[in-house]
């Protein structure tokens, strides 16, 4: 079986990097030019997009703002150490086979072989549900750098002709191609093939001024004074040689702590005792608490 037609070069969803920024605002998802340039030559040109960068810093809520204004269906394939073929492309409903084989006993092999190596018995994992389908589509690859090796071989097939070959069904080819974002902690590097067929975009910790308008956005009710002072501790920490640095998501947690609280200004007192919002080590919160100066 082979889905005929090459698929268009971009997904259309957006008409300029302008349109990208506003459209991923109204998401609730603030890009820099630099996110919203690359996201914008993504969508245009029909290439895969990999975004590496800390944990925390916003790369798969991207991929989601993307789904989300594009009003495209969201497939995630959640990379990890030893996720294989079987769990990103399809496997074969084994149970169902058996059964189907134990129903049918008078039938030659040959007769069975035809009909349990049919759509009826596929099992489409992400990869191929992303190929086959024929809504606009956003593939989340997420933490490709947590799979093993072997993967990045299935995935060069996949993002170099968006198409996917099951022998017993032939080459499956999309009809209209996903916006593919992959995202990457960097814990692993990459293979040149992969990166090759990808837009590249690095997304750090942003400036003072971003994450601030990030934090009004995301929590509306905390004073604008307090929302400064508290994304000027969270530099600051982040300057330190901590095991891990404050995210974005653990500086919005952080800022939805002290609404909770009550609290309406930044003290030794209260930093000291919500510190475990933002630091996941008792190293970190030790040193945080020995070297931060607020006030």
């Amino acid at each position: 079986m082979t889905d005929g037609g090459a698929p268009a070069a971009g997904t259309g969803f957006f008409s300029s990097v302008d349109d990208v920024s506003a459209k991923l605002a109204e998401a609730g998802y603030l890009a820099s030019t630099a996110v919203a340039t690359t996201v914008f030559l993504a969508d245009r040109l029909g290439k895969p997009l990999l975004v590496e960068g800390p944990a925390g810093v916003g790369k798969t809520e991207l991929a989601k703002a993307v789904a989300q204004v594009g009003g495209a269906r969201l497939v995630r394939l959640q990379c990890y150490e030893g996720v294989d073929e079987a769990r990103a492309l399809y496997e074969w409903n084994h149970a169902k086979q058996l059964l189907r084989i134990t129903a049918g006993r008078d039938e030659t092999w040959d007769e069975a072989r035809t009909d349990i190596f049919s759509e009826e018995f596929l099992l489409a994992r992400p990869l191929l549900t992303a190929i086959r389908s024929d809504e606009p589509t956003v593939l989340l690859i997420d933490e490709t750098d947590k799979a093993d090796v072997e993967v990045e071989g299935l995935l060069l097939e996949v993002l170099s002709d968006f198409q996917v070959t099951v022998p017993e069904l032939g080459t499956i080819t999309a009809a209209r191609r996903p916006f593919v974002v992959l995202t990457s902690n960097a814990t692993r590097e990459l293979s040149e093939a992969l990166r090759r067929r990808c837009l590249f975009l690095h997304i750090d910790f942003p400036d003072a001024e971003l994450e601030q308008r990030i934090v009004r956005l995301k929590v509306p009710g905390l004073d604008n004074a307090l929302a400064d002072s508290l994304v000027e501790v969270v530099g600051a920490l982040r300057g330190m040689e901590l095991r891990k640095a404050p995210s974005v998501a653990e500086t919005i947690d952080w800022a939805r702590t002290l609404l909770a609280l009550g609290a309406d200004s930044l003290d030794e007192a209260i930093v000291r005792d919500s510190l475990g919002v933002i630091l996941k080590h008792q190293d970190d919160v030790r040193m945080a608490t020995e070297k931060l100066t607020v006030g």
